[in-house]
């Protein structure tokens, strides 16, 4: 388990509420009440987050106000599909192999490059260890192998977005680019945002897909996991503010032309 993974099982809801809920229960001797307490509400909040409608409340006002018209005065030169998550094999002659989430951006990222004709920027390092492939490395090998696409450009050293803008902000000004569509989730789309626009690049949003939720008022895991990246992205989106504020403004030769 990576640092970042265990950061989010503590401070990111759903996974956090069983440790909340446990920890009333060991509170419930000396502190009755508190302990009561956390336990009665972690379990409620388990509740309300398995619920489809409760989790489309949360999603729905990240995908609004999304930037999806190029701006005509800086239209995108490139085409920067971000990386998810990577499968990694339980036997010793397996290997890592692209997630759902990772396969569904690069087939809404080779579908516009096709549309387009823009060249490809792929993002994502080594999640699992020194000697794993880049996920971005795998990303460049599928997208030509199973989509015909190729890729220009390969960012293999970044492990979060922020990363993932940093360093294709940097491969991206060496070529004189200064505006991108971003292909991710739409969800996500708004940190990434954030993230690009702090290292000087204009993003015209890409995502995969728009509101593509389900309604309904019975429990379902699926909610829990739309839940978790509600509250994964809103947090995010605080401490990349934090970072944004931190660094300070860009330099002016690092602004998008």
């Amino acid at each position: 388990m990576t640092l970042h993974e265990l950061l989010a099982a503590l401070v990111v809801p759903p996974p956090n509420l069983p440790l909340v809920g446990l920890a009333g229960y060991a509170l419930r001797g000396r502190w009755r009440r508190v302990g009561r307490a956390l336990t009665a509400a972690s379990l409620a909040a388990m509740a309300l987050l398995s619920l489809p409608m409760v989790a489309l409340a949360l999603l729905l006002p990240l995908e609004h106000g999304l930037p999806l018209r190029p701006d005509p005065a800086h239209p995108p030169r490139a085409i920067v599909i971000l990386s998810a998550e990577v499968l990694h094999p339980r036997g010793p002659r397996g290997t890592e192999a692209l997630g759902p989430m990772t396969l569904s951006r690069m087939r809404a990222g080779a579908r516009l490059a096709r549309q387009t004709g823009l060249p490809v920027l792929v993002a994502g390092g080594r999640l699992g260890g020194r000697r794993v492939v880049p996920i971005a490395a795998r990303m460049a090998a599928s997208l030509k192998r199973d989509f015909g696409v190729p890729v220009r450009w390969i960012e293999a050293r970044s492990k979060t977005t922020w990363q993932n803008a940093e360093f294709s902000a940097a491969i991206l000004r060496r070529a004189g680019i200064g505006s991108v569509y971003v292909v991710t989730d739409a969800w996500h789309e708004k940190r990434a945002i954030l993230a690009f626009h702090h290292f000087g690049i204009r993003v015209t949003a890409a995502p995969v897909v728009l509101d593509a939720y389900s309604w309904g008022w019975l429990p379902s895991a699926l909610a829990w996991r739309q839940s978790y990246f509600a509250f994964h992205e809103y947090i995010g989106r605080l401490w990349y503010a934090w970072l944004a504020w931190r660094a300070g403004p860009i330099a002016a030769s690092n602004k998008a032309a």
